[in-house]
């Protein structure tokens, strides 16, 4: 008898970028709003599953979406009371998730402005696809 197998895989298309600030949630989103001139709004927790006998575990959540509707922005906590989003990444406080195509002049510009902030030590952007628990980063 043949078997047949299905294989998935995630939609990692997207931009992610680490960034280190120590700074409360909504302090850190008002500092990019005033910045980069970004209007970062408070969403519903991202929850995530780790292990199926275990209750959910809620990450903080922002969104802004461009004037052109382009691009979805998100910014989510990587740390809670419980533990981390991304274990692998714990020095790391916050990932900013960009959905759909942003040019590399816009990337630059953000990248920027983040690393100029002075609260924020490192904004970086890295490749999800390397994340060990990088299905915990799909919206």
């Amino acid at each position: 008898m043949n078997k047949t197998y299905l294989k998935l895989s995630l939609d990692l298309d997207f931009v992610l970028i680490a960034i280190t600030a120590s700074l409360k949630d909504y302090v850190f989103c008002h500092k990019i709003n005033t910045r980069l001139n970004l209007n970062f709004e408070k969403a519903d927790d991202h929850e995530v599953f780790f292990n199926i006998d275990e209750p959910v575990r809620a990450f903080s959540k922002y969104y802004f979406c461009s004037e052109e509707g382009d691009n979805d922005f998100f910014i989510v906590s990587n740390r809670n009371s419980e533990g981390f989003l991304i274990p692998e990444m714990n020095k790391v406080d916050y990932f900013m998730i960009i959905q759909s195509y942003i040019d590399k002049e816009d990337l630059n510009y953000i990248l920027t402005g983040l690393n100029k902030l002075p609260d924020i030590q490192v904004a970086a952007q890295i490749d999800p696809v390397k994340l060990k628990s990088r299905e915990n980063l799909v919206m």
